[in-house]
Order: structure tokens, then C-alpha cells, then sequence
């Protein structure tokens, strides 16, 4: 009656090992977008959280504060599309080609 539980079990259990492995892989990822030709810098885990942000001297204008703000949300944008094309290669090399919940 309940032959195939352990088989289910087992696939429980590496489904949980490969969502542990990605959880400690996307926290560990480190994505550069950029705007500016590079004046403007961001660093992003694969959670997309920030972790770094460079702006070269020469960007920063205390007059024009709008325009820096808008290089900076690009960088985020950029590095965001770059963290989301990771993950789907990751995904895409398991083979999987499913979207696990909390990453997208």
C-alpha cells in the first residue's frame, strides 16, 4: 500500500539538499552591474541584496543629485538582470526548469 514512500522520502530529502545547496550558493553569489560606462558600480548577492556600491569622484556633482540617483538604479537594475540570468543557468544546469519559491 505504501510501497512507494520511501522512494517519495528519498526525493524529499534531495530536494531539500538541493534547495540547502542553492540557499548557500546564491548567498555566496557576487554580481557587478554597472551604468556610466562604469562610473557607477553595484555588488549583489544572488538574493539581490546590496552589498557594495562605487561611484567614481568625478560622477559625484552635489548639483545634480537627480542624475546620480538614476546611474545608481540602473547599476542595481543591471546587476539584478545579471543575478536572475545566474540563476536561471544554475537551474537550467540541474536540469530542473522550475522556479523554486523565494528566489524569483
Amino acid at each position: 500500500m505504501f510501497k512507494g514512500l520511501g522512494d517519495l522520502q528519498k526525493m524529499l530529502q534531495t530536494a531539500k539538499e538541493l534547495q540547502e545547496k542553492m540557499e548557500k550558493e546564491l548567498a555566496e553569489m557576487r554580481i557587478e552591474g554597472s551604468s556610466g560606462g562604469g562610473m557607477v558600480k553595484v555588488v549583489l548577492d544572488g538574493r539581490k541584496n546590496l552589498h557594495s556600491i562605487h561611484l567614481e569622484p568625478e560622477i559625484v556633482n552635489p548639483t545634480d543629485c537627480e542624475m546620480l540617483e538614476d546611474l545608481i538604479i540602473a547599476a542595481f537594475n543591471d546587476a539584478s538582470s545579471k543575478v536572475e540570468e545566474q540563476i536561471a543557468a544554475k537551474l537550467g544546469a540541474m536540469g530542473a526548469g522550475f522556479k523554486i519559491p523565494g528566489l524569483f
